[in-house]
């Protein structure tokens, strides 16, 4: 590959750099001194056509005596290979009753086969991403990223379960996934607008269609497969004949060839998977739908069915819906939001799926906008743009954001979006794991009539229009996402297997000889790219990291702030004034800053962390003098117009209003003032703030909390990505390097204010949300500690242990043995000052109080009865160095782990010296440390839910139990 570099030549200027060395434990502020002709001049952005050369994947491909196909991408970065396996099969080859179950049976793929008990245990601990699966209507797809060491570990695994599965499979574990699968989509059903996808499915397609029901299916279906169900549903679809294995990473196609035959040559083939003939509809007249939801705003939304993946329509569609709602500068977004102010958010999109896709716009009304006007300005706006097209300049900014967005994706060999997945893709869609170049040379070559052809030809047609209006829900997300549309969805005919088809089954269900586990083989050492150090005039420190793997720099400009600075009276303030530098500059509107984003496929954010406000800068190598040149003038010259901030503020106060219909977003918000207290600065109910705060904020407010916190000597730049200091300095330098220091003093924030007193034992919050299907629990406590102590490790191991993985206690307790939640997690804050541990679970309703007392025994358990054991141990400790490499595969997450060293104090060098300081723990540290901070004496819970369910639950849990209206 190609990499980009300036294309202004750059003058001598090495020998007045003055860089910090990395390893010096105290710095003085060595400084750069540039006379003004040397500062580079701004180059021109690349052109597309270049741009799109820079995405290139090359593969090997060879095919099994069986069928099995494989793709082999050779990429030596890192030492690790992603192992990405797809299925040709998915939610659209389900019959009648039996929808959802490609994705149960997904989950079943994970429950062990004939020589693997478990398909994540041995994975994790030799280094492995978490194993991970997906399905979709075109495929089922599993994906885990291991060091190379374990790349015969992960083939075997593979092959056991395509050819070994059925001996392992049991009623006792249908049962289990069953649950986990009804609490998913429980899940999904509880949230504000969650019945949505359900209805575009139904308005769109007739009754049979095969990408009408919902991939996660009806609950009565769910509920009526069988164990015979899925031993059919394995001997017919999981033959190695449909599948399609691609490896990228550290391999190659030599070694791979005899790898690939070695563990999976011996499997049968099976049945082809039929084609299936699911291509787009038009309906015969525009159908409306409303529906009653618990949400905060109206949400409208137009939809048509469109045309398959390998259509010339495809990317044409693609890129004129992105123009109408997906840029930032987007027709809608400048219409309907900045000009008119009619809609809080607004978005047009294109889901593409083999035979056919979905074509999306959507539209949340801003309150107290009359629905009516809201409509027809929608429609007007829609219907001018499919008329006249867009602009050659609009065309050119939103293939320029996409190819800038493919750029990026170079850097993942394996997981859902990696370029195993992209060559994996292309080969089961469209025959060619070629076929994103194709696509990128097609979009770079687009031209307005071309866009604008295809935009009248489909949508002109009958619209499905869909209004969900605020109220209570009336309508059931178990009855929906079935193959009828009566409602009832109950489980199709049920036929029986015949005696021939039986016999199969048991044939593939024999035990057979038993096969050997591969063991793991040497992996070299993660390499973490050395930090440089230096200083610009005006003293703001720069950390730089080298990485060339693609054309792009990550940047991060941090400042000591986050909304930590703001008090209980000015919550949300900070957040709002870090939204605002990205609403136009004194010389640039929002409009125009958004536009010179695109040309240049940049892209500039700013937020608010808790210790943090930062402004993020994803740049394209070739185009980084323009770029920061843009992010300078956002983060020192916001204009903070009252206009701006008017609209602002609507859209801030739909966003707490839409996190509070939420029952996650109310446990978040609820638990902060509770732990720490409203004197605490960590007592808020985060970034957001409350809807008080906002109303009241002014421009002139506004401005002094950006003059009074974002400043040269709260400042800190960070840099990863294909550039040399040589080459970064300078451009810096004439970005920031003038950035004159104020007079007043350096703002502080009061990270040891007094703490509230910890209770006594365990106490319980519920907030009411009626009609919901899950609880949302949330437990969490404030611990003696801060993020920036050093000697943590065997906390966050035992954390590990307790809750944050799959392979946790808590998840395999609470979702692999009892299937009540789709998952569980618990965390350590990681904070600058005192940390908090939290557990957070949805869980089924009716088992609300069941859950908060095995979450509090499995706590207190750890370690008083059951100590770490050794394969926990081991898996914390030896799987995670072994999976160091896995970690740092991207420019951001390099990024990130440089960011977190510096603000936790640690060293450069830090995670070179993991290893060392994971290979000195043992499971006595491990259980002291969850002895001392992981018990549960002293939380609080926050419990989301509808009370009329919960309440009677609680009622002899044995805990004092209040009952909030709200966030308080």
């Amino acid at each position: 590959m190609r990499h980009f570099h300036l294309s202004a030549a750059l003058p001598l200027v090495l020998a007045s750099l003055a860089m910090a060395p990395a390893t010096a434990s105290a710095r003085e502020k060595p400084v750069i001194t540039l006379p003004p002709e040397t500062l580079p001049q701004a180059a021109a952005p690349e052109p597309l056509a270049e741009l799109v050369k820079q995405v290139d994947i090359p593969y090997e491909r060879f095919t099994l005596e069986n069928g099995l196909t494989t793709l082999v991408h050779t990429d030596r970065k890192t030492p690790v290979v992603g192992v990405t396996v797809y299925y040709r099969v998915g939610s659209k080859s389900e019959p009648e009753g039996k929808t959802g179950f490609a994705h149960l049976f997904e989950h079943l793929m994970f429950g062990g086969s004939r020589n693997v008990p478990n398909f994540d245990i041995p994975l994790e601990a030799a280094g492995s991403t978490s194993t991970n699966g997906s399905t979709w209507y075109d495929r089922t797809n599993y994906v885990e990223t291991v060091p190379t060491g374990a790349l015969d570990l992960a083939l075997f695994m593979e092959s056991d379960r395509m050819g070994h599965l059925l001996p392992a499979v049991s009623q006792d574990k249908l049962d289990k996934q069953r649950g986990v699968v009804q609490n998913e989509k429980r899940q999904g059903d509880n949230q504000p607008y969650g019945l949505v996808d359900y209805a575009i499915g139904d308005g769109l397609f007739p009754v049979g269609h095969p990408y009408r029901h919902s991939t996660i299916g009806s609950m009565a279906d769910l509920d009526a497969a069988t164990l015979d169900d899925v031993r059919k549903w394995f001997v017919d679809n999981y033959g190695p004949n449909n599948v399609v294995i691609a490896l990228a990473g550290d391999i190659d196609a030599e070694t791979s060839r005899a790898k690939v035959q070695q563990w999976f040559g011996d499997i049968p083939r099976g049945p082809e998977v039929a084609d299936t003939s699911a291509g787009p509809v038009t309906l015969d007249t525009p159908v409306s739908r409303e529906m009653l939801d618990q949400v905060p705003v109206t949400r409208l939304i137009r939809a048509w069915s469109g045309p398959g993946w390998t259509s010339k329509d495809a990317a044409p569609l693609a890129i004129g819906m992105h123009v109408l709602g997906g840029l930032a500068s987007s027709r809608l977004d400048n219409v309907l939001v900045r000009d008119e102010q009619l809609a809080v958010s607004v978005s047009a999109y294109v889901q593409q799926f083999e035979q056919t896709s979905f074509l999306q716009i959507q539209m949340d009304v801003k309150p107290g906008v009359d629905r009516a006007m809201a409509e027809k300005r929608l429609q007007e706006v829609v219907a001018q743009y499919v008329a006249e097209g867009p602009t050659q300049d609009e065309l050119t900014r939103a293939a320029t954001e996409y190819v800038s967005s493919q750029i990026g994706a170079l850097e993942l060999v394996g997981g859902f979006s990696g370029k195993g997945s992209t060559l994996a893709e292309g080969l089961l869609y469209a025959g060619d794991p070629a076929w994103y170049k194709k696509e990128l040379e097609h979009i770079a070559a687009l031209t307005p009539a071309e866009v604008t052809q295809a935009l009248q030809s489909w949508l002109s047609r009958p619209v499905y229009a869909l209004t969900v209006v605020p109220g209570d829900r009336v309508e059931d997300g178990a009855t929906m996402g079935g193959w009828s549309d009566d409602g009832a969805n109950d489980a199709g005919p049920q036929q029986a297997l015949s005696a021939a088809e039986k016999a199969k089954l048991a044939a593939r269900a024999e035990a057979g000889p038993p096969r050997e586990a591969p063991a793991l083989s040497t992996t070299p050492k993660l390499t973490f790219p050395v930090i440089q150090r230096a200083y610009l005039s005006n003293g703001i420190e720069v950390a730089l990291a080298r990485r060339t793997a693609v054309p792009k720099v990550s940047l991060a400009l941090e400042f000591d702030a986050g909304y930590a600075a703001d008090s209980a009276a000015r919550a949300g303030t900070q957040s709002m004034m870090m939204d605002m530098l990205e609403e136009g500059t004194t010389s640039l509107s929002a409009v125009e800053l958004a536009e010179a984003q695109e040309r240049l496929g940049a892209s500039i954010s700013a937020g608010a962390a808790r210790d943090t406000s930062t402004v993020m800068l994803s740049a394209l190598t070739a185009n980084l003098a323009p770029s920061l040149e843009l992010m300078a003038d956002v983060v020192r010259n916001p204009a903070f117009t009252s206009d701006d901030v008017a609209r602002v503020k609507d859209q801030r106060l739909a966003e707490i209003a839409q996190a509070e219909a939420s029952p996650i977003g109310l446990a978040q918000r609820a638990i902060g003032p509770l732990i720490y207290g409203q004197d605490h600065p960590y007592g808020t109910v985060g970034a957001l703030g409350r809807a008080n705060v906002i109303e009241n904020l002014t421009p002139g407010a506004l401005k002094e909390v950006h003059d009074t916190w974002l400043r040269p000597d709260t400042a800190r730049i960070t840099v990863v990505g294909d550039v040399t200091m040589a080459e970064l300095l300078p451009q810096l330098e004439r970005a920031f390097g003038d950035w004159q220091l104020p007079t007043s003093e350096t703002p502080q924030k009061n990270l040891e204010a007094q703490l509230p007193t910890a209770p006594q034992q365990p106490q319980i919050f519920v907030i009411d949300r009626p009609n919901s299907p899950q609880s949302v629990l949330l437990f969490a406590k404030v611990l003696p500690i801060t993020g920036s102590e050093p000697g943590k490790e065997p906390l966050e191991l035992a954390n590990e242990v307790i809750g944050n993985g799959f392979l946790s206690r808590l998840n395999m307790d609470l979702r692999e043995d009892k299937g009540w939640t789709y998952g569980i997690r618990s965390a350590l804050s990681e904070s600058e000052g005192p940390e908090s541990f939290t557990v957070f679970t949805p869980v089924q309703a009716d088992r609300t109080a069941d859950s908060i007392r095995l979450i509090l025994d499995d706590m207190k358990a750890f370690p008083a009865s059951t100590p770490v054991d050794t394969t926990e141990l081991q898996r914390v400790t030896e799987g995670n160095i072994r999976g160091l490499p896995n970690r740092f595969q991207t420019n951001a997450q390099v990024l990130g782990g440089i960011m977190e060293n510096q603000q936790l104090g640690r060293p450069d060098d830090y995670y070179a010296q993991l290893p060392a300081i994971y290979g000195a723990i043992d499971g006595t540290v491990i259980d002291q440390a969850a002895a001392e901070y992981l018990q549960p004496g002293n939380m609080t819970i926050v419990v989301v839910g509808d009370r009329s369910v919960v309440e009677p639950q609680l009622a002899d849990i044995g805990l004092p139990v209040r009952y909030l209206e709200g966030v308080e």
